[in-house]
């Protein structure tokens, strides 16, 4: 089964951060329609809004059609919710539809970017063997879909300029990134590998993430893959039309103990606040994949995705 595109955002502009916490009602459907019946498939879907600083899930709903023989929920080694489910009986389609209140807190500035720590400080922290958190040395080191390279080295040490700070540094990063790289949905797929996107400088959010990981990493540096959502803006004096959302995608880097963790999105050259919701975390877009699965016959199949962000005085 194909799993769920995670990057093709429409390339709206995100909304401006808001003063207080934002609450949204999130439907995300996606749907597999087979060209002949398939007797079984096994699915896992990542669709639960992630519990961190600054969000909260305040109701979850998952509704599968038809429904599962088999279901249950598990957690992943990065903390990310995972539901499995199985369906035994001969059926054409399967839509999973997760509904979710989400509260956004705006996020609690820790340090401003040219006073945080110079980044080859936290680089020496990770390498060192006080570290309190078992997943940063794992975040350090390339991943299924993010390589190491020379290409990514050297993009990198263009914005890490000895003695830097890192947050501003990531920040340079990815300016870079929204600058040197074109939005273009037709330019990669969801398995187009990082010195492609490098070559091409063209892809989605997916592709950007993927690209800032691999220059992060190259450092030394732990970084994460942040799965989630974008609410967006219409086009001037046009409704805010249901479902054209997008799924979304950016980066985490680790800027030391003192500040911890600062998200930054290269898609849109902004350190997310209330209008990103995260959905989930991990090393890459393989460990976040929103719906994958299996399933045997169905000949061909062909799905959908819609994602509709909206903020709760609107519902």
């Amino acid at each position: 089964m194909t799993p769920d595109p995670q990057a093709n955002s429409t390339g709206s502009t995100a909304v401006p951060a808001e003063a207080g916490p934002v609450r949204y009602r999130i439907t995300h459907t996606t749907s597999f329609n087979y060209s002949a019946p398939s007797p079984v498939c096994h699915n896992r879907a990542r669709l639960s809004p992630r519990e961190r600083a600054g969000q909260s899930t305040d109701f979850f709903r998952l509704v599968i059609s038809p429904e599962p023989s088999d279901a249950w929920v598990n957690q992943d080694y990065f903390g990310n919710r995972v539901d499995y489910f199985s369906i035994q009986d001969a059926h054409s389609g399967l839509t999973v539809t997760a509904v979710s209140d989400v509260t956004v807190q705006p996020p609690i500035a820790k340090s401003v970017p040219n006073t945080s720590l110079p980044w080859e400080s936290v680089r020496d922290e990770l390498a060192g063997p006080k570290l309190k958190s078992d997943d940063l040395p794992l975040l350090r080191f390339r991943s299924p879909l993010v390589p190491m390279s020379d290409q990514a080295t050297a993009y990198a040490q263009e914005s890490f300029l000895p003695d830097r700070p890192i947050v501003e540094a990531g920040l340079d990063l990815t300016r870079r990134i929204h600058t040197d790289f074109k939005y273009d949905t037709r330019a990669t797929t969801v398995s187009t590998p990082v010195d492609e996107v490098f070559e091409k400088r063209a892809g989605v959010c997916q592709d950007f993430a993927h690209v800032q990981l691999a220059c992060l990493r190259s450092l030394g540096l732990a970084s994460r893959y942040v799965s989630g959502y974008l609410r967006t803006l219409p086009p001037p004096g046009k409704p805010r039309l249901v479902g054209v959302d997008a799924s979304h995608a950016w980066v985490g880097l680790y800027c030391g103990e003192e500040v911890g963790w600062v998200d930054f999105d290269p898609t849109n050259d902004v350190i997310p606040k209330t209008d990103h919701v995260t959905l989930a975390l991990g090393r890459d877009y393989a460990d976040t994949c929103p719906v994958a699965g299996v399933f045997i016959g169905g000949g061909d199949h062909t799905m959908s995705v819609s994602v509709d962000v909206a903020p709760m005085d609107e519902t």
